[in-house]
């Protein structure tokens, strides 16, 4: 990455592009990994700027639309000419039913066992069954046709009878879908960055964001680091899928009034991360080593 101590730019300035480096190394990364090309990748980050203009200065008179979007981007006028004509937007993330079941399969006492974990369930039947599972999160959808795509994503497997569907544990990222496990990806550290970003530009209090960082970790500790995290996901999970399901079921009780609240989406997280640490002394050399 490019050198960021420009004389000629604030402090402020700096450090933003400090920041957009160790932005797009991984962005960089995925794009050579998939065989993404940087053409691609510039008309959509050009997109995102007009699209960030155009939200920075709402209302005012169209005709002087472009002048303002290209005087805040730098994008020439031509240019933010035809992207405001092409009406591109982002996507807006799917929902998914499958990992809705998967996740209330998880949470739901009653279709966990004595450890706590998901349990085999009968195909069919009276609760607790898989039909009366995805029943409960879905009437849109057949249950049948949520187990298939359920097994599909790796969510879930059938037993040699037919008759028992059987948890995948650990499978709240699909395998074997790529473009799943892509959009899980841009939805999660999406909203990572989005709320990160509304915290600083606004008065930090915005969205929750915190994070742990630990220096000098043995290499041969981060199998315990990681069971550490597993486990107070775990507890993390348990505890805010069933209260959020209940806030949920509450607002949909509401009867309509002119004073109804607009339904917002709320994304909650955790990560880890691990690399050399540059703070570490070096290894001491090896008998024999002249370094």
């Amino acid at each position: 990455m490019p050198p960021t101590d420009d004389p000629a730019l604030p402090p402020d300035q700096q450090a933003v592009l400090e920041a957009v480096n160790a932005l797009l190394a991984p962005l960089a990364r995925l794009a050579v990994g998939r065989g993404v090309h940087f053409g691609e990748v510039e008309e959509r980050l050009k997109t995102a700027f007009v699209q960030a203009a155009r939200e920075a200065s709402p209302g005012g008179l169209p005709h002087r639309q472009v002048s303002r979007i290209s005087t805040a981007t730098g994008i020439n006028r031509r240019e933010v000419t035809r992207l405001v004509n092409a009406h591109l937007e982002q996507a807006r993330p799917r929902r998914s039913l499958a990992g809705e079941v998967y996740a209330h399969w998880l949470t739901d006492p009653l279709y966990r066992d004595v450890a706590g974990l998901p349990a085999a369930l009968p195909r069919q039947g009276p609760r607790p069954s898989f039909e009366t599972l995805a029943r409960e999160v879905t009437s849109d959808v057949h249950p049948r046709s949520l187990l298939a795509e359920m097994e599909r994503l790796g969510y879930a497997t059938l037993d040699a009878q037919g008759e028992q569907v059987l948890p995948v544990r650990d499978a709240l990222v699909p395998k074997g879908d790529l473009p799943r496990a892509l959009r899980i990806l841009g939805a999660n550290v999406g909203g990572h960055l989005a709320g990160a970003v509304a915290n600083v530009l606004g008065d930090g209090r915005q969205h929750f964001e915190q994070a742990i960082v630990a220096s000098g970790v043995p290499a041969d500790a981060l199998p315990a680091v990681r069971q550490l995290i597993a486990a107070q996901w775990r507890q993390t999970f348990d505890s805010l899928v069933p209260a959020l399901e209940r806030l949920i079921e509450a607002g949909d009780a509401r009867p309509p009034a002119d004073d109804t609240p607009p339904r917002e989406r709320v994304l909650i997280g955790l990560y880890s991360y691990h690399q050399p640490d540059p703070a570490a002394p070096p290894e001491p050399p090896a008998p024999g080593d002249t370094r």
